[in-house]
């Protein structure tokens, strides 16, 4: 029997984080822009087949364990696992004081 993967679900919010991340580095250097993103869609890309392979985020509030992050450039992702997809929740600086959620 074939488990069905889950989809990964970016919402409007996530995108517009991603590109403004973007934007800031390639002010910059337009090779680390790429880099950037490409290396963030590209590990969001591998959650389908191991949704779990991140630790449990520790900033999210009573976390059920559904909620989870991990850390690329200095830039953490925070997803939730849903019975039919991943969520991505938000992409910030590990910098930036982390909000309560």
């Amino acid at each position: 029997m074939v488990k069905e993967l889950r989809k990964v679900v970016w919402n409007e919010d996530v995108r517009q984080q991603l590109k403004e991340i973007y934007e800031y580095i390639k002010a910059g250097s337009p090779r680390s822009a790429n880099k950037v993103r490409n290396d963030i869609v590209s590990l969001t890309r591998k959650l389908p087949s191991q949704p779990e392979s991140h630790p449990p985020d520790k900033y999210k509030i009573d976390n059920d364990g559904t909620w989870r992050a991990f850390e690329k450039h200095h830039y953490r992702i925070a997803y939730r696992i849903k019975e039919k997809e991943i969520r991505i929740i938000r992409i910030r600086h590990t910098k930036m004081n982390p909000l309560q959620y």
